[in-house]
């Protein structure tokens, strides 16, 4: 699994990456968690308010920090 946390750096992009990481490890599952900070690659994505969660190619979560439940469903738990 591929996980991509898109966000130029800011207080809610750094929780929105904690989350992730933390409910990653929750969940056991594997999982590759990138950070994003290239506006490039934010727009080829389809995403233009952060942060925003991507799994797999498929945009989860835009424009807000997403809920540990939330993140714990997309991840298989």
């Amino acid at each position: 699994m591929k996980i991509e946390v898109l966000g130029p750096g800011c207080p809610k992009c750094h929780e929105t990456e904690r989350l992730v990481r933390e409910a990653v490890a929750e969940a056991g599952v594997s999982a590759e968690v990138l950070k994003v900070t290239d506006f490039q690659e934010m727009a080829r994505l389809g995403v233009f308010a952060t942060p925003a969660v991507v799994i797999d190619g498929v945009v989860k979560c835009s424009g807000k920090v997403p809920a540990r439940k939330d993140i714990l469903g997309w991840v298989g738990k």
